[in-house]
């Protein structure tokens, strides 16, 4: 978590000649030195925060600190909740899959693509197998038709070395 204290500056920290203020209320006193706008911040007993350093002239505002930062902290707290992090999950194969064992691959794929994962299908040819790139092709488009019903192609079939990967997504 950033910390808060250091993306804003706080009563005398505040080296502006002038200001432009925002009550407590949410009510513009307009553009007042730094000085008086820290008397007026002192009177009711809060603390001078600058909101906008890179505003022209900087926008601070008259409010309780800790309070504030209290609600950032909460505010960021709640959008990390609502984040999801996608993960790659991946799959090899091999050109010499048998079916059954090709259906299995696949049932795991579908299981993360349902859980809202993204599935890369590596695919790794060894010696002669890369002269028949075209059996590896072949079970890309098998694996591909099963997982169809849940998972689009993001990245078709093409070569990494001596793997052959594939990327699918989930369906939105």
């Amino acid at each position: 978590m950033p910390d808060i204290s250091k993306e804003s500056l706080i009563n005398e920290e505040i080296r502006d000649k002038e200001i432009r203020v925002i009550d407590s209320d949410g009510e513009q006193l307009g553009v007042i030195p730094t000085e008086k706008a820290m008397q007026i911040a002192m009177e009711k007993k809060l603390d001078l925060v600058m909101i906008a350093p890179t505003a022209n002239p900087p926008v601070c505002k008259i409010l309780d600190y800790g309070k504030y930062r209290y609600e950032l902290q909460k505010k960021e707290k709640e959008a990390k909740k609502k984040q999801k992090i996608t993960q790659i999950k991946e799959i090899r194969l091999s050109p010499s899959i048998e079916e059954h064992d090709l259906y299995v691959k696949a049932t795991n794929a579908i299981k993360f693509l349902k859980e809202g994962d993204k599935v890369k299908v590596s695919l790794r040819f060894k010696g002669r197998e890369r002269d028949y790139t075209s059996v590896g092709y072949k079970v890309m488009a098998k694996f591909a038709e099963i997982v169809s019903e849940v998972g689009n192609i993001e990245k078709k079939p093409e070569f990494e070395g001596r793997s052959m990967i594939m990327i699918v997504s989930p369906k939105s």
